[in-house]
């Protein structure tokens, strides 16, 4: 056999944190001694979305489905014994950016680091979290103003670091097709660039040191040649976008760079072991063709659909990529795509249709414009419903799911309890303790100094990185930090794209939305009350919200009244807006793991209220045991992602209401 010299492989990471900084910090080293080539960082919903964990928003969600970083302390656990001027190093992190980079550089000078030759990513896209995942904090104006002081003082300051990972990511998993995925990411990048251009704070000629270090981060759906073929058009057009837009000659720096996590949109809690092999076919999508070849990959687990994955299912997932890396043949060839006329004329396609939505979206302002108008939600949420309503009609199939239904019994989850990890509920009693000690035991003078400067700049125009990081120095705590911010520019809640979104399912005579239309109509008659309505809550910090959109919008269609007023509210808002509105039912969504703390304060707030026969119906990634929990609690009905039949849901949600109103069950001929 001949030697061929081989490419060097792509970075392998594993998205990894949960409960404190020292369980993260010992998993982070086993994974990184299996052979694990960098670091993926995931934070707590409290880290994401600027709250201390003795916040009354935190309850339930510290160290769930990330790890807590409150402080520099946290931080410097997080990574003791890893030398940080060796890692490569990615942060999921949006809209408290800014302030985890501050401690992650504050770490890396302590333990003797060369800033500048420090390696890694800040994700940093803020329009998709208005958009998909729900972790905004700040409008978008002082975002953006966020993103372009961090990329500029990275630029200047910490060379070799990507400041932001244009994500496109989020957009998949809410219902984007590969058009809107590349359009909308290239439209973020777009208002990103004008912003730092605009905002002088870089020479002209070095700006093509800002787009070089612009990054993407991308979803890798099933579809194997569909997207193999966007990531080539998501090359084309950042290399057109980057040389005619802002006239950038050095090849060099046009080069599209990306990272990547496969589909988890696509992971199916049904006969979780196909997910295996749909995870392999959609990393060979971002790493055959090598002229689009992604640069890192992380692979989600198996059992992901189920609950929070335990090492050794994520170690299955870095050996996924070891065997295709080390002992196949892949990295000893060019291009293996190069010619193929089939494949070019896809691409093709998607680079014209990419660029007629991209001008579409300029000539509306652009992509923070197209934020706050809602246009680009109402696009997601209209397309995760095209989605969901071919796969309940059959028209798109899912294997185990709504074909190939019957199976062996399951050996890996026939414990299903045991197939994923949880979360000790005492962990977040000791992260809350550990805050306070801190608290005590820091310069209280420095820290109000520091807050106090940061308030100052960030009222004025000055970069907000200095005095971010002397705020880390000074030993503030995450909480105060996104306050201080807040207070000078305000919260921002995004638009849902509910009302807004167009009819997904049909209700013609005979179809199963007219069956359920009609015990809709005949339950309201019955009780007299015009429509019934239904609450769409979602407590806590969890802003995952394509499940309540979707149930909100089919229930819509189904002749519901539907009283959805986005993310992150408390338990006493939701009772509150179920007693002024005097709905029907209350369904709550959650997907962040805090269910079993949030939802029986929904009940016991409504059994206080004197409203304790207004049913409650949960959704979300549950686990068995507590979904058992929940219905023994009070909670008339659970469902989880192998519950896919949206029409079924909201049928099985009248059902509710007519039991708990006691009327006789009702059956309407289809």
């Amino acid at each position: 056999m001949t030697e061929r010299q081989k490419d060097r492989p792509w970075l392998m990471r594993t998205y990894a944190g949960h409960s404190t900084a020292e369980a993260s910090n010992e998993l982070y080293r086993r994974n990184l001694a299996k052979g694990q080539t960098g670091l993926s960082v995931a934070f707590d919903l409290p880290t994401q979305t600027g709250y201390d964990p003795d916040h009354v928003l935190a309850r339930g969600e510290v160290g769930r489905v990330g790890v807590p970083v409150s402080h520099l302390g946290d931080m410097r656990r997080l990574f003791q014994d890893i030398p940080l001027e060796q890692m490569n190093t990615s942060m999921t992190i949006n809209a408290t950016a800014m302030w985890l980079l501050a401690l992650y550089q504050v770490v890396a000078e302590e333990q003797g680091a060369d800033i500048t030759r420090l390696q890694g990513t800040t994700q940093n896209d803020i329009v998709k979290e208005y958009l998909s995942r729900g972790t905004h904090v700040f409008p978008p104006g002082p975002s953006l103003r966020l993103t372009t002081d961090m990329i500029t003082y990275t630029v200047a300051n910490i060379p070799k670091w990507n400041p932001i990972n244009i994500c496109s990511y989020h957009l998949q998993e809410a219902g984007a097709t590969p058009v809107q995925e590349i359009a909308y990411a290239m439209s973020t990048a777009i208002a990103v660039l004008d912003a730092v251009r605009d905002s002088g704070q870089v020479p002209a000629e070095k700006f093509g040191d800002v787009v070089a270090r612009i990054s993407f981060f991308v979803n890798a759906g099933v579809r194997f040649i569909e997207e193999m073929c966007k990531m080539r058009a998501f090359g084309r057009i950042w290399d057109k976008v980057t040389r005619e837009r802002y006239g950038i000659e050095n090849e060099k720096q046009r080069r599209f760079r990306y990272g990547v996590q496969v589909n988890s949109l696509g992971l199916t809690e049904a006969q979780p072991e196909n997910n295996v092999q749909r995870i392999v076919l959609e990393m060979l999508a971002v790493t055959l063709s090598k002229d689009a070849r992604a640069r890192a990959v992380q692979l989600p687990a198996w059992n992901e659909a189920l609950g929070l994955p335990r090492p050794w299912d994520q170690q299955w997932s870095l050996r996924i990529q070891q065997v295709l890396a080390h002992e196949s043949d892949l990295l000893e060839y060019e291009d293996i795509f190069d010619g193929s006329h089939v494949i070019e004329a896809k691409v093709e396609s998607l680079v014209a249709e990419c660029l007629e939505e991209i001008d579409r979206i300029q000539e509306m302002g652009g992509a923070m414009a197209a934020v706050e108008s809602g246009y680009l939600k109402s696009q997601l949420v209209s397309s995760h419903a095209e989605r969901r309503a071919r796969i309940e009609a059959g028209d798109e199939k899912i294997v185990g799911v709504n074909i190939y239904e019957t199976t062996e019994e399951n050996p890996l989850t026939a414990d299903l309890d045991t197939a994923i990890m949880t979360v000790d509920p005492a962990n977040e009693a000791r992260v809350v303790a550990k805050l306070h000690e801190w608290r005590a035991d820091r310069d209280e003078s420095r820290a109000a100094e520091a807050l106090a400067a940061l308030k100052k700049a960030a009222a004025g125009t000055e970069n907000l990185m200095a005095a971010t990081v002397e705020c880390a120095r000074a030993g503030v705590t995450t909480g105060e930090w996104a306050w201080a911010l807040r207070d000078v520019f305000g919260e921002f809640r995004a638009p849902t794209g509910v009302s807004s979104a167009p009819v997904a399912v049909t209700a013609e005579a005979g179809t199963p939305l007219a069956v359920v239309r009609e015990k809709v109509a005949r339950t309201a008659e019955e009780l007299g009350s015009g429509r019934l309505r239904l609450l769409v809550g979602k407590p806590g910090l969890d802003g995952h919200s394509n499940g309540a959109e979707q149930i909100a919008v089919r229930a819509r269609d189904a002749g519901f009244e539907v009283v959805y007023q986005g993310i992150r509210l408390t338990p006493e808002q939701i009772v509150s807006a179920a007693l002024a509105e005097d709905v029907h039912c209350v369904g709550l969504s959650i997907l962040s793991g805090s269910h079993a703390e949030l939802v029986p304060d929904v009940l016991a707030r409504l059994r206080e209220a004197g409203a304790a026969d207004i049913p409650v119906i949960v959704g979300g990634i549950i686990p068995n045991a507590d979904g058992a929990a929940l219905k023994q609690a009070g909670v008339a009905a659970v469902f989880t992602p192998k519950d896919f039949g949206i029409t079924e849901i909201i049928g099985r949600i009248v059902d509710e209401i007519r039991k708990a109103n006691k009327l006789d069950p009702l059956e309407v001929p289809a």
